[in-house]
């Protein structure tokens, strides 16, 4: 991490779990917890259980996100959640792209632009994620399908709505398997992101976005992870439904 540069973040994705009443004694359990982190913390929640997390967190520093966004401001979208409804209720960030939406729900990097341009303009702040399928590690074009993603994922966004953007780096095949890249692998990925965004933008514009490892992030590991000089935080999944694992992690971030 590098925080005269960027801000460190540490965001729970809670993915399908917790009821509202679960989430709420969750959060409860966290606040305290992380009171005194010098780094953003963040609870990104299913969207039933976004009216609970915003208010066991009021007037603590944990921040609520969503876990994903339509692209319409309203209409015919069955199932779907605008951004002017996560904004209205106080939501402050939300998951684009996540592995488990390419995988399962039919992402591409197409609607995962147009989402991330939608949030933007509702004045939410996006987690953009990007990573490599195990296959394509294997064949040696991680770089090649990372500047793909990036590319695409933040066509049309402006240097100053950059300021808002946040990279997640999530490895594919490292994401609920137990693997974890290795702090050297994560870094030298995040450091090949933060180089991207520096040919699509500035040097400048690209030192100030806050890149997160997401895969397999724990207690254990996580103090590796984020010594290193372009992680920046990190997006974490199971560790995130535990308190003492979660606060353990922001714990590090807070170094």
């Amino acid at each position: 991490m590098d925080k005269a540069k960027r801000k460190a973040i540490i965001a729970g994705n809670w993915k399908m779990n917790k009821t509202p009443k679960e989430a709420t004694a969750l959060l409860n359990e966290i606040t305290p917890l992380v009171k005194d982190a010098d780094c953003e913390v963040i609870a990104c929640v299913p969207y039933v259980d976004l009216a609970a997390a915003i208010e066991a967190t009021a007037g603590t520093n944990v921040k609520i996100g969503a876990e994903n966004c339509h692209w319409a401001a309203s209409g015919a979208f069955t199932g779907e959640i605008s951004t002017g409804m996560l904004k209205e209720i106080g939501v402050e960030y939300v998951v684009l792209g996540h592995s488990e939406r390419r995988q399962y729900f039919g992402e591409t990097d197409e609607t995962v632009n147009k989402r991330t341009k939608a949030a933007l303009a509702a004045g939410l702040k996006p987690i953009v994620c990007v990573g490599e399928l195990l296959w394509e590690r294997e064949c040696d074009i991680t770089e090649e399908v990372i500047a793909r993603q990036i590319k695409l994922d933040l066509w049309d966004v402006s240097e100053e709505e950059l300021k808002n953007v946040v990279i997640a780096y999530e490895p594919v095949w490292a994401i609920g398997t137990g693997k974890t890249a290795t702090a050297d692998q994560a870094e030298e990925v995040c450091a090949f992101i933060r180089a991207q965004l520096a040919k699509l933008y500035n040097q400048d514009a690209a030192d100030a976005v806050t890149i997160q490892y997401g895969g397999s992030m724990n207690d254990g590991n996580a103090d590796e992870l984020l010594s290193k000089t372009n992680v920046d935080g990190g997006l974490i999944g199971g560790a995130s439904l535990v308190a003492e694992k979660f606060a353990a992690i922001v714990k590090a971030a807070s170094k």
